[in-house]
């Protein structure tokens, strides 16, 4: 099958690539290997992630570096150097042992892009606590839902936030017993919480790291599924090697690079590419807390003069349609390498980066539970626009020959590795990866069966051409990709089957050209209720107020009668097919 590449064998690149020979480096790649190239812990103490990403740095020679650079919405920045983010987070770390806090307890986030969400990871990960992200744009029943499934003892959040969304869980959250509140006001407080800024002043800057076995936990991220409610995948520290491996291959990092990552620390990209892999390499970071807009992003490109930027679809997507013309008004000639995560890129994205920026964008592939990226386009290689890449160093992927039910066929415990170039299978890894999740917290059943055959099954169906690159083809299950966030139907089908005036509900993603897709709802309504205006727009407020803004449904439609299956399942499958006008199918299967 011919296929568009952009050659990069023998380009100049203005900085030699980390991998400028791909074959070469994985013949070669052993993890053995990548553990030496991190520090350890003194004393022979184990490894820790936040000892690898702020006090290695923070007692040498990057100590008065930038670490962290917050940028707010009128562009006044506040930098965090690295000797300054070691005693912020040991004080942290002392706070929460003066709490009581310890091993394996878990701290939640719920914040924007504030100094207090990275100072509370690395000083949790230093207490040898779990760290817990919360994406700040939830409403409260996904919030409710993480804190009661992650068994929360902590959470430090902003006083907004607390007002707005957790007072009102409190009394179902009896496990909850400390609550930190980022900028909230001493006339507001309360005996129940803690002011972020009086509490950490209060604390000492001095805390050494306790043994911490590679195998403790470390992270928490949660992710979802369509047949069930959240599933809390658990990481540990050993986690950090792939960060740091995958962000000198996968992200081509260098010592003096200036980092952006701009997704959301509330979700996995967030934390492992916007908090862990640039301190661990010892970068600046930069970290917006604006309101997105195109002349915005480029504005900071080039004033911050970045050299590496991770984003995703639907920011470019919106990038593409302000036109080449907004690009060319600003300098991004800093700029050496852009990547993007989150769904699949597609050919235009790519190819616009080579006009816009002078560059292709570098799509790469990965999950919540493989912790790092797994399969990327990289500096020195060609790139297939449209694919998703090739593994990086150090992972084995294959596809399997899928079944009826669309996902990997398993027989008597076996997979079947599908070699032929182009077939259409479901992906799936080796196992034994640093960052690969560890097991879903309370639901050891549901992570034994993502493994089968000696392989991990990533849900995902894809395609591997002749030459060894992946193409994303689509999920095995019904999760909707949303401006890079993963929504579950079945949350949002709960929250609206608990209005009085609904029976039955099915949600499906509607494609978008922003977002890539929507969350639809289709909604039989109860006896004596109208199905018209005035309900429909009483239902999205009802989502956006439970769930918020993300995962609530854009467009409800009203249908008294929903496919279902012989045994009663609502029919995702021909909800999709009726909203697009295709073939819908077998209708006994789902």
């Amino acid at each position: 099958m011919t296929r568009e590449t952009i050659r990069k064998e023998g380009t100049d690149l203005a900085v030699r690539a980390n991998m400028p020979d791909y074959d070469t480096a994985r013949r070669t790649f052993s993890w053995d290997t990548a553990r030496r190239l991190l520090d350890g812990l003194p004393q022979g103490k184990g490894l820790n992630i936040a000892h690898e990403a702020v006090d290695r740095h923070a007692g040498g020679s990057r100590a008065d570096k930038v670490a962290l650079r917050f940028l707010d919405q009128s562009f006044a920045s506040t930098d965090i150097s690295y000797r300054q983010l070691g005693a912020l987070t040991n004080r942290f770390a002392n706070l929460l042992r003066s709490l009581g806090v310890g091993r394996h307890d878990r701290v939640f986030a719920l914040t924007g892009r504030i100094p207090a969400l990275y100072i509370t990871a690395l000083g949790a990960l230093k207490n040898g606590s779990v760290f817990c992200p919360l994406f700040s744009a939830f409403g409260p029943h996904p919030i409710r839902q993480r804190l009661e499934l992650g068994d929360a003892r902590v959470l430090v959040t902003t006083g907004s936030l607390f007002d707005g969304k957790v007072a009102k869980l409190l009394n179902s959250l009896p496990e909850l017993d400390v609550i930190i509140v980022d900028s909230y006001g001493s006339d507001a407080r309360s005996g129940q919480l803690l002011d972020f800024d009086e509490a950490l002043a209060a604390a000492s800057e001095h805390f050494d790291i306790g043994p911490t076995d590679p195998e403790d936990m470390a992270l928490i991220h949660f992710t979802s599924g369509t047949t069930g409610p959240p599933k809390a995948a658990v990481h540990v520290h050993e986690a950090v090697m792939a960060h740091l491996t995958t962000g000198s291959t996968a992200l081509d990092l260098h010592p003096d690079d200036v980092l952006w990552c701009t997704a959301d620390p509330g979700w996995v990209t967030g934390t492992s590419y916007g908090i862990i892999t640039p301190l661990v390499h010892g970068l600046t970071s930069i970290i917006d807390g604006g309101t997105f807009d195109s002349e915005r992003w480029y504005r900071i490109l080039e004033a911050e003069r970045v050299t590496v930027w991770y984003t995703g679809p639907t920011a470019l997507r919106v990038l593409m349609r302000s036109g080449t013309d907004v690009a060319g008004r600003f300098d991004l000639s800093t700029l050496r390498f852009a990547a993007s995560v989150g769904e699949a890129l597609g050919r235009e994205a790519v190819l616009w980066g080579e006009e816009a920026l002078g560059q292709p964008i570098h799509d790469n592939w990965w999950q919540t539970e493989t912790g790092a990226i797994m399969i990327a386009n990289f500096a020195a290689t060609d790139i297939r626009p449209g694919s998703m890449g090739r593994p990086v160093p150090g992972i084995e992927a294959a596809i399997l020959a899928r079944g009826e039910d669309g996902r990997a066929r398993v027989r008597d415990g076996q997979v079947t590795v599908v070699d032929q170039a182009d077939c259409e299978g479901e992906l799936a890894l080796r196992p034994g990866w640093p960052s690969m999740f560890r097991t879903y917290l309370h639901d050891q059943a549901d992570y034994h069966a993502c493994f089968a055959g000696g392989w991990y099954l990533t849900g995902d169906i894809a395609r591997r051409d002749a030459d060894g690159y992946f193409w994303f083809v689509g999920r095995a299950d019904d999760v909707i990709k949303s401006s890079g966030h993963l929504i579950s139907p079945f949350e949002v089908e709960d929250v609206l089957m608990e209005h009085p005036a609904v029976v039955e509900v099915g949600v499906i993603g509607r494609p978008d050209p922003i977002a890539g897709e929507i969350v639809k709802a289709f909604v039989t309504v109860a006896p004596g209720r109208t199905p018209d205006d005035q309900l429909r727009l009483e239902l999205i407020g009802w989502g956006r107020s439970r769930l918020g803004a993300v995962m609530a449904p854009k467009e409800i439609i009203f249908e008294q009668h929903l496919p279902k299956t012989n045994s009663g399942k609502i029919m995702h499958r021909v909800l999709r097919a009726r909203d697009l006008g295709v073939p819908e199918g077998n209708p006994d299967e789902l």
